[in-house]
């Protein structure tokens, strides 16, 4: 399935990302029940959209991209990096580890189509109607819509939800920050009130909204004890979704059951999909591990994100005889930045010049080609592989958002394009060492017997933070390079509990990090690069960005009120953000890569999808005979 906003909002971290990708820019929606309503009444739509009308109308059955006829049953095992010890939703990213599962059993508001850009259809709501300014929105929920325990979805499940993601999620906090007021205006309405008008997101990025049940919250748990909503829980919860989950063992699996009397299986936006009786996750700490169980036919499908594991680990027999599949899925659905990032809280990160040097000292085409068999690209946008990402120089609608903040600018940003150095052979090397040191001079730092340091002596120490073998390989690689310009680094490999504890409290000088990018980015721009989340725990600001410049024109985005307008303003931030140079950019492949044993089938998947998985594909009994029997 694809990457959405919601998706990052709930990983928080390398989803990618994470997200959160799809929505934001122009709101403008179809599907109108009656097009002779008075002024008074609202005006319900089946669907809304950003960037113009819906492809499917009022009375569609299902979408285009889904087998209708699709048979229901067998099971899937999957693998996913790291642990688990939370169920809670409404804490991810704060407390806990969240186990990726969770997101399967609750239903939100509205959902995407894989087939179109930013277009939403009704799935616990029916319709939704907002008045001209995109100064609220109602919601209408369905009247079939049911928790897995039979009660009603309800306008109270859903204040109560979003009033607890808010409150206890800074990226839901930021994300909803502008929706003021959630109030009961029917039996199955409710309206959600926005400080200002014209914010044409707001409407949509509400439709995104998970629904957690209220009455189950605010319950007693099997032992009488009261739930707690803020805390981290490993009692399965209550959901709505087309899973529930069916058993787990804390930290190294969770297994799903399809819900045979799911309410929503005749929702035109779910017909065909979640076919798959069983799917269950199989955590590993280590992808190494991770691949000798897929090779030992222990899990069915594996991602895989090294390019020299999918060079050289996947030549066993049964890729030879075919019971295995490689393939790689286009990325249409998103872009990414992905970087060492600085951490700015810290007072040796706080001159641009310091971080630049470290970019020159950074030989991405080296590493490329010895460690990555040449089959990445140099990441030169926050909004990678999309139509978003700034080139050339700022000209048009995007220079003159850019010319009111030109005094808090570089003044190079209107003068040279950017562009990251490019080594690969000694005499680039040397050139761009040289220039590392030419900035590190300019900054009031020197070497003094081979260790940089800074006006007052100080030398500069830097702790490269990974979390697993692959992030170590690349830092490793890394650091010899800045040991040439004279920087003592050392690289500290933590668990994952650590690793998340350390970056959720911002200890850290630098880490590797990446965000997943909207092809219509908005709201959650503020929690990535904004002031005011930039000392919140928990957010995604891991950088700790605090730029005046950044702040305009992220409202400039999050305001747009057509699609070239946010262009032009994406554009424009991506242009600042570069230029102050907070990270050295890594890199990026444009596909997803698989390998799957060779069990399943699906249609012909849409352009948003990626690989479609699980949601898109079946289990193919003929194939799996064909195959033999799972170890």
């Amino acid at each position: 399935m694809p990457i959405t906003r919601r998706h990052l909002l709930q990983s928080g971290a390398l989803a990618a990302a994470a997200p959160a990708l799809g929505l934001g820019g122009t709101l403008s929606a179809i599907g109108v029940t009656s097009t002779q309503a008075a002024p008074a009444e609202p005006v319900w739509r089946h669907g809304l959209s950003l960037f113009g009308d819906v492809k499917y109308p009022a009375d569609f059955k299902r979408f285009d991209y889904v087998d209708a006829n699709a048979p229901k049953g067998g099971a899937a095992r999957q693998i996913s990096i790291g642990t688990f010890d939370n169920f809670n939703l409404a804490v991810a990213g704060v407390k806990g580890s969240i186990a990726p599962a969770v997101g399967l059993i609750y239903e939100t508001l509205m959902t995407q189509s894989q087939d179109e850009v930013g277009a939403e259809y009704g799935l616990l709501a029916e319709a939704a109607a907002h008045p001209d300014d995109h100064s609220s929105v109602t919601y209408r929920l369905r009247a079939n819509a049911r928790w897995h325990d039979g009660k009603p979805v309800t306008p109270e499940d859903v204040i109560f939800s979003l009033e607890a993601l808010k409150k206890y999620s800074p990226r839901y906090a930021s994300y909803y920050r502008h929706v003021v007021k959630a109030e009961k205006t029917g039996d199955r309405e409710i309206k959600f009130s926005f400080d200002m008008p014209g914010n044409r997101e707001l409407p949509t990025i509400v439709g995104e909204l998970v629904v957690l049940p209220k009455h189950w919250w605010e319950g007693s748990d099997e032992q009488g004890r009261p739930r707690d909503i803020s805390a981290t829980t490993l009692e399965k919860p209550l959901g709505s979704g087309p899973y529930r989950i069916k058993d787990f063992v804390a930290g190294r699996s969770v297994t799903l059951e399809r819900v045979k009397d799911y309410w929503g299986a005749a929702v035109p936006a779910r017909v065909g999909q979640n076919n798959l009786d069983e799917l269950r996750y199989e955590f590993f700490r280590d992808n190494l591990v991770a691949l000798e169980a897929f090779k030992a036919d222990q899990a069915d499908w594996i991602f895989e994100n090294s390019a020299k594991q999918w060079a050289t680990a996947y030549d066993f027999p049964a890729v030879t005889e075919k019971r295995v599949v490689k393939e790689e899925f286009p990325i249409n659905d998103s872009g990414r930045m992905q970087a060492f990032i600085f951490n700015l809280r810290r007072e040796m990160f706080q001159d641009a010049r310091l971080r630049r040097a470290f970019n020159y000292a950074f030989d991405f085409e080296e590493m490329n080609k010895q460690l990555f068999y040449g089959q990445y690209n140099r990441i030169n946008s926050y909004f990678e592989g999309t139509e978003l990402a700034s080139s050339g120089l700022p000209q048009g609608a995007e220079l003159a958002l850019l010319e009111p903040l030109r005094d808090k600018l570089p003044a190079e940003l209107f003068t040279t394009p950017y562009a990251n150095p490019v080594g690969g052979n000694s005499d680039a090397v040397r050139g761009n060492l040289r220039e590392a040191m030419r900035l590190l001079k300019e900054a009031g730092f020197e070497v003094r017997d081979r260790r940089l340091v800074d006006a007052a002596g100080k030398p500069v120490l830097v702790e490269i933070l990974v979390r697993d073998p692959s992030s170590e390989r690349i830092a490793l690689f890394y650091k010899p390079s800045l040991e040439r310009i004279g920087v003592t680094v050392s690289i500290r490999t933590v668990d994952d509990a650590q690793y998340e504890n350390r970056v959720r409290a911002y200890d850290f000088d630098m880490i590797t990090d990446l965000w997943g990018q909207s092809l219509s980015p908005g709201n959650e721009q503020r929690d990535y690069w904004g002031s005011q989340a930039a000392d919140q725990p928990g957010s995604r600001n891991t950088i700790g960005i605090k730029n005046p410049a950044v702040d305009a024109l992220i409202e400039k985005v999050i305001f747009a009120k057509d699609r070239a307008s946010l262009v032009a303003a994406t554009r424009a931030l991506d242009r600042v953000l570069l230029w102050n140079f907070y990270l050295v950019p890594q890199f990026t492949y444009g596909y997803a890569r698989y390998a799957r044993w060779d069990r399943f089938s699906h249609a012909e998947l849409p352009k948003y999808a990626r690989a479609g998985l699980p949601s898109l594909w079946w289990y193919d009994a003929d194939k799996a005979a064909r195959i033999g029997k799972r170890s």
